[in-house]
């Protein structure tokens, strides 16, 4: 079983329009509303495999009960930790085009009680599950150190934790020695006191992401963009890309990634493949549509553990390095529950 956390979760309402006009009056021409979160979408995508998860999330509000109505109707088990304030409401604009508007709203404060609620509730599941990723940005109250104390709870329990979060408040985790961070570019980046131009080779995103290790993090899951990610853990250094035929959208595509990996070990070439193979298919996919095991493509997903150092990033995406390689544990029901 998958346990996510999302510290501060939303409803992410979606409304297509003709054209983002200022002060005017918009007719949207579609509406749609889902739940939002990136821990909510690591939970998403294990469910759309067939696998079990649970999500625990702080919600209050009628907005909250909609969340949670709506995850329970996908096929993932929310565990709710109640809040005195409203689950925040995002609202994205799209344009025919494909442009994306977003705004995201701040969400709740979570109070003492509250924050130590939800630690305690994630500490009562952990035991339960192979994996928890702790996902995604604190509300306003917790301190830049949650994550770090999350982390050390979990692994009190003998737990396994994977956080994928920005800012402080990842610099922080890396107190908790997460056994996994998936940082992108950017976030690697600031983390390592560079900036994204000092990240232009894989050679130089391998030494940025040592130092993560070195910092804490057990294995650093890089997102690379058109590059594939990076793989640097104890065990060795991998790079891997997927074809991808047309970009519908991206959103929730790093935590169908992160799911993909984590249903597939969360370690290793072939968890490298699993979390290509669902990061590829997510972005072929409607809004935050989260891939089924018929989207994959395993067979198409080229892993070596031999990258090129001095390969310039944003320029031929392609590994020139041996036979695709195929996870050993597809994300099926027929594998069982990660």
């Amino acid at each position: 079983m998958i346990l996510t956390v999302t510290p501060n979760p939303s409803l992410d309402r979606t409304y297509g329009i003709p054209a983002l006009e200022r002060g005017a009056v918009l007719r949207a021409g579609t509406d749609r509303v889902d739940p939002g979160g990136k821990g909510v979408n690591v939970s998403r995508a294990v469910a759309a495999a067939g696998r079990p998860t649970t999500a625990v999330l702080p919600l209050g509000g009628a907005e909250g009960e909609l969340l949670s109505r709506l995850l329970d109707g996908l096929g993932v088990e929310p565990v709710e930790v109640p809040l005195a304030g409203s689950t925040r409401v995002n609202v994205s604009l799209v344009e025919p085009d494909g442009t994306l508007t977003k705004v995201n709203a701040a969400g709740p404060e979570l109070g003492p009680a509250e924050s130590e609620a939800l630690l305690a509730t994630v500490g009562r599941y952990a035991p339960r599950a192979d994996w928890t990723a702790c996902c995604g940005s604190l509300p306003r109250g917790p301190a830049d150190d949650w994550y770090a104390e999350l982390a050390n709870r979990i692994h009190h329990t003998g737990g396994r934790i994977a956080v994928d979060t920005s800012g402080p408040a990842f610099l922080a985790a890396l107190h908790g020695r997460p056994d996994v961070v998936k940082p992108n570019l950017d976030e690697l980046a600031e983390a390592t006191g560079r900036t994204a131009a000092d990240l232009a080779t894989l050679g130089a995103v391998v030494e940025a992401a040592r130092e993560l290790r070195v910092a804490g993090a057990g294995t650093v899951l890089a997102s690379l963009g058109a590059d594939g990610q990076l793989l640097v853990e104890e065990d060795g250094v991998h790079w891997g890309t997927a074809p991808v035929e047309t970009v519908r959208s991206d959103v929730g595509a790093g935590d169908a990634s992160l799911a993909g990996f984590l249903l597939a070990g969360g370690r290793g070439p072939d968890a490298l493949a699993a979390a290509l193979a669902h990061g590829a298919a997510a972005v072929q996919l409607p809004g935050s549509a989260m891939p089924r095991p018929a989207d994959l493509r395993p067979a198409a997903v080229t892993v070596t553990d031999d990258p090129p150092r001095n390969h310039p990033l944003g320029r031929s995406p392609a590994p020139a390095a041996g036979p695709a390689r195929v996870p050993t544990a597809a994300p099926s029901p027929a594998n069982g529950a990660a």
